[in-house]
């Protein structure tokens, strides 16, 4: 399974008593694919340096460099369909580019993005991502 995660969900997967761990946990066990970018890369450190505790962005970072389970893809193609926070466009677009069978995130920015025909991403919560890890354990 290939999966786009959004900084947001990535954010509160990390934490050791978050009820959201098991999302992180099953990236770690490899029970998923993770696909980022360097642009996505780059604001998962960002988002984790100014969010978590000091020292996690680094050693996200480490884990990514480590992992069999980092799919690292190219743009080529911006679709420009989230238009509330454009910012955002680059979960949808890498998600297109790699045949993503999810995005996951919990911003409600990407409403609209659910509603298109084509092309068509399957965009979860953290709460709906969280019951499919489980069920993979």
């Amino acid at each position: 399974m290939k999966i786009v995660l959004d900084s947001n969900v990535l954010l509160i997967a990390l934490g050791k008593k978050s009820r959201f761990k098991p999302i992180w946990d099953g990236f770690v066990d490899g029970k998923y694919q993770l696909i980022i970018s360097d642009e996505i890369a780059y604001e998962y450190q960002e988002i984790l340096a100014q969010y978590s505790a000091a020292g996690v962005a680094e050693k996200v970072s480490e884990v990514f460099v480590e992992s069999p389970d980092i799919i690292f893809q190219q743009i080529y193609y911006k679709w420009d369909v989230i238009k509330g926070d454009p910012d955002d466009n680059k979960f949808f677009d890498i998600a297109v580019a790699a045949h993503a069978d999810y995005i996951v995130t919990n911003d409600a920015h990407f409403n609209s993005a659910k509603l298109l025909a084509f092309p068509s991403v399957k965009i979860i919560s953290a709460e709906d991502f969280l019951k499919v890890v489980v069920s993979l354990i």
